[in-house]
């Protein structure tokens, strides 16, 4: 697959990179295939993560090709580069089309990034997982690598004002051992292998993070950070879909 758009972009994310000062960790590289396909499935805690997780994979030679939302290419500016990046364009009205060139793209030896959890998790814990990455595995039978991203959400997250300031923050990106998913396996049992081996993951790279999580914001409670629980996350999702249930009632 050519590419004449992916290299100025990566030059420009890497001015970024240096002008923020962040301070990378990049652990597991030796789990990203030289060649072949293979499945990053990926954490999502900021807005940054795909761009932090390709830097990642850059030094193994390759480029990743991420599903990403079509509000994203429906965008004047950031649509014409992802599609010129060969980025897999997700319409949740239709995701059998997308499906289908993401295992194109595996079985021609492509690296795919997907977050399973669909959407920014804002406890920064791993939430339930859909199951696009296993069934992807399947088809392709290529190997899932569990990836974590962490330090990201101290940038740009969802529901919390942006940080461009300078301020070297630490960003750790690491790739778990390939998890292989075996031929007739049941997809919910292995989604559900494949979460325990990205909320493992999670949890070391967290135990490694040189700052403290504890009062931050961007930490979850669970390690005495101030981002909400996932129990308040789902009472404030309920109250939001009620809410805006009402609304169209009212209409």
């Amino acid at each position: 697959m050519r590419d004449f758009v992916y290299p100025p972009v990566v030059v420009g994310i890497k001015g970024l990179w240096k002008y923020l000062g962040l301070r990378f960790t990049f652990k597991g590289s030796e789990n990203i295939p030289a060649k072949g396909g293979a499945i990053l499935a990926i954490n999502h805690i900021g807005y940054l993560d795909f761009a932090i997780t390709g830097t990642a994979v850059l030094p193994r030679k390759r480029y990743v090709r991420f599903m990403a939302k079509k509000e994203i290419f429906d965008n004047k500016i950031a649509g014409p580069l992802m599609r010129g990046m060969h980025h897999i364009c997700v319409d949740r009205s239709s995701g059998s089309s997308s499906f289908v060139a993401a295992l194109r793209y595996l079985r021609a030896g492509e690296i795919i990034g997907i977050f399973p959890e669909a959407t920014i998790s804002r406890s920064f814990e791993i939430k339930e997982l859909k199951t696009g990455a296993v069934r992807l595995a399947m088809g392709s039978n290529t190997p899932i690598i569990p990836t974590i991203v962490w330090g990201s959400q101290r940038i740009f997250t969802k529901k919390v004002k942006a940080n461009w300031k300078r301020n070297k923050f630490p960003i750790s990106v690491t790739f778990g051992a390939p998890f292989i998913v075996e031929k007739g396996q049941d997809v919910d049992e292995a989604e559900g292998q494949l979460r325990k081996l990205m909320k493992d993951l999670l949890i070391q790279v967290q135990n490694e993070y040189p700052d403290s999580h504890a009062g931050q914001r961007w930490a979850p409670a669970r390690l005495g950070g101030t981002a909400p629980t996932p129990e308040q996350v789902e009472i404030e999702w309920a109250e939001h879909l009620s809410e805006k249930a009402r609304k169209e009632e009212n209409q």
